[in-house]
């Protein structure tokens, strides 16, 4: 793997849109009424600089005969006439070049060189900040224990304290929007490689509006607890074989701000977690069964995108996908043919399901409450039982 950076890169969009600005102090005449600036490339600032340097990034690569996934708009692949495969990764102006073609990833870097100016950064060490194969995120956190005026604080064992019951809270006095916003914005991002604090963070962050002093402690005890356990992190290894499995699981009416239902799910890939997400549903649900098959039937589009980016990376896949669940009211529903009226408000839903189920593309499978490990994305546990989780 190689790594490249694009200098100035959202200087090479062109704008589609009328942009204008004022002129700049020191340009021109400015004494000059009713004159402005318009743009014709993006500039650093702007709301569509993103998407119009994307926007010519792709145009570029599609030139060079790459074609764009369409179950990761960032990822490029060209095959090769000898069966050979080169991958393009970008995030922004990083991007990772990989592949078994030595020639076509030369030819590439001299292409993208001769319509960008690029900075090559050798052998893929770290990118974004995170270390290849053993994803950690120790520096960032130590940064911002820094920042906070965290680092001789008391730890603790959890993100969260169990029972919790952190509601809106007008009576506690407020706290200042933008520092508690900041933060937020830290900790979500360390929740993209950090499961462990994913539930906590969710939970927060439904605040960010009206921050009180309740949920700042809150947030003070995740950072206690990250300065606990700044080594941890993913381990990614090569398995034996390659199998695809989804756990899922409801916290049914959790909130008590709207009784809305905590989703959570993460999924496993050749024995490796790759995907984890703790959110409130959008709607409140009707019963626990309805709340787990909803996130049972997310949860199916997610073992369809990832096989979409196997199938993508010529890696192929053809067993069952897992489901599994620990409410066999949610699996029974998937695979009875029979419209019952309690199941008239997830019809949709279930026909999506009992599709795939048919085809043969997934298989559902009971697992016992005891070794479900979802429990860490939906509630707040006791010490002993989340380190167990976590371990796992």
């Amino acid at each position: 793997m190689h790594q490249f950076d694009v200098k100035n890169a959202f200087l090479h969009g062109s704008l589609e849109e009328e942009v204008y600005m004022e002129i700049l102090p020191g340009y021109g005449n400015v004494n000059e009424e009713n004159k402005v600036c318009k743009l014709k490339k993006a500039l650093y600032g702007l709301k569509q600089s993103t998407r119009v340097w994307f926007g010519r990034f792709t145009q570029a690569m599609v030139s060079l005969g790459y074609r764009q996934s369409q179950g990761g708009h960032s990822l490029f692949i060209k095959y090769s006439q000898s069966g050979k495969l080169t991958l393009l990764l970008v995030y922004v102006d990083d991007m990772i070049i990989t592949g078994d073609d030595e020639i076509e990833k030369q030819n590439l870097r001299e292409r993208l060189a001769a319509q960008f100016e690029m900075k090559d950064l050798g052998k893929l060490k770290y990118f974004l900040g995170i270390e290849s194969i053993f994803i950690s995120e120790r520096k960032y956190i130590l940064d911002l224990l820094k920042e906070t005026g965290k680092l001789g604080c008391k730890t603790t064992g959890v993100p969260i304290e169990q029972n919790h019951w952190i509601g809106n809270d007008e009576e506690n006095p407020k706290v200042k929007k933008t520092q508690y916003q900041r933060l937020m914005g830290k900790l979500i991002y360390l929740s993209h490689t950090r499961p462990d604090i994913a539930y906590a963070v969710s939970v927060v962050s439904q605040f960010m509006h009206d921050p009180r002093e309740r949920h700042l402690q809150a947030v003070d005890r995740i950072i206690h607890y990250l300065k606990a356990s700044q080594g941890k992190g993913l381990l990614f290894k090569k398995g034996e074989k390659l199998f695809m499995k989804v756990h899922t699981d409801a916290d049914y009416a959790g909130s008590i701000v709207d009784r809305r239902s905590t989703t959570s799910y993460y999924m496993f890939l050749g024995g490796n977690l790759v995907i984890w997400r703790s959110k409130k549903q959008n709607v409140v649900a009707r019963s626990s069964a309805e709340a787990e098959f909803r996130v049972m039937d997310q949860r199916v589009c997610e073992l369809l995108w990832m096989k979409i980016i196997l199938d993508d990376l010529k890696i192929k896949y053809e067993a069952l996908m897992g489901l599994a669940c620990d409410n066999k009211s949610a699996i029974s529903i998937a695979h009875n043919p029979v419209q019952h009226d309690r199941t008239k408000h997830v019809k949709i839903d279930r026909h999506f399901i009992k599709e795939k189920l048919d085809d043969s593309l997934i298989a559902t499978e009971y697992i016992p409450s005891r070794l479900q490990l979802s429990y860490m994305f939906t509630k707040g546990l006791p010490t002993k039982q989340f380190e167990d989780l976590t371990y796992k």
